[in-house]
This record gives C-alpha cells, sequence and structure tokens, in this order.
C-alpha cells in the first residue's frame, strides 16, 4: 500500500478491495458515506496508472455507486481528484443531497448543496465512528 492510502486510514477505513484500487471510508465526512478511491499503485498522477487499473475503475465506481445508492440515496455524486496534498492517484468520493442524511449513528447534511461541496463543515470521525460507519458501508459492497 502506499503513503496515501496510510494516510486515509487504512486498514481501519477499508470498505472494499479490488486487485488496483482500494475504496476507503474517508475519515472527515463532508457527506455521509464519503469515500476515498485510491490506486494501490505509487503513480503520482493518474495517466501513469496501467491500463488494468484504468479498466477495473469501471468495476470499482460501479459498486461504488450501487452501494451508495442503497446506503445513502445520493441525488448525485462528485469524485474529485484534488492531489494538491496526498500525492498517490485517489479521488475523494461524494455522494451529494439535499438536506441531511443517517447511518451508524450519525446524522449529516450536505452544507454545500446543490453547489460545490463544502469540505470545510465535513465531520471528523473519531475511531468508534469509523469503526461503525465502515461496519455499515461494507455490506452494501458485499
Amino acid at each position: 500500500m502506499n503513503e496515501t492510502i496510510g494516510k486515509f486510514g487504512h486498514p481501519a477505513t477499508l470498505i472494499a478491495e479490488y486487485e488496483h484500487w482500494v475504496v476507503l471510508l474517508r475519515p472527515a465526512q463532508p457527506t455521509l458515506g464519503a469515500l476515498v478511491l485510491a490506486a494501490k499503485s505509487d503513480a503520482t498522477a493518474f495517466g501513469d496508472l496501467p491500463a488494468e487499473a484504468h479498466a477495473e475503475l469501471k468495476i470499482a465506481t460501479a459498486a461504488i455507486e450501487a452501494a451508495l445508492t442503497q446506503a445513502v440515496g445520493y441525488a448525485k455524486i462528485n469524485y474529485l481528484m484534488l492531489m494538491m496534498v496526498d500525492p498517490n492517484v485517489h479521488f475523494h468520493v461524494l455522494p451529494r443531497y439535499d438536506g441531511e442524511r443517517s447511518g451508524a449513528g450519525l446524522t449529516i447534511g450536505d452544507a454545500g448543496w446543490p453547489a460545490q461541496p463544502d469540505l470545510g463543515q465535513a465531520v471528523k470521525l473519531d475511531e468508534a465512528q469509523t469503526a461503525a460507519l465502515v461496519g455499515w458501508l461494507k455490506p452494501y459492497f458485499a
């Protein structure tokens, strides 16, 4: 695993794993069910990923969208590839919705809806909340 995956709390945040990608719970939740889709590669540029990782991206994103549709019932989904702080290829995956959503004992609103996500309003999870949300989301990926 690369530095970026570790920074996002792997293995405690691991929800699903593929040959070239991992799906992690985002430790700060701007919306309920926010994830990180991270390449296992050490690549720091999207175009440097192997072709197989690009092909597998279709499988991983389809699984994410199906799972978050069931878990959160989002209206839109945002994939943000910012890579300004964490160097390895990854996306912040934000389910977007009007109002609030609840799961695993947490209720989180989408403060930026219907415009850009407001990452500054993210709920920072403690260890117990992280474990609860990971446990809640994992079955949607089975």
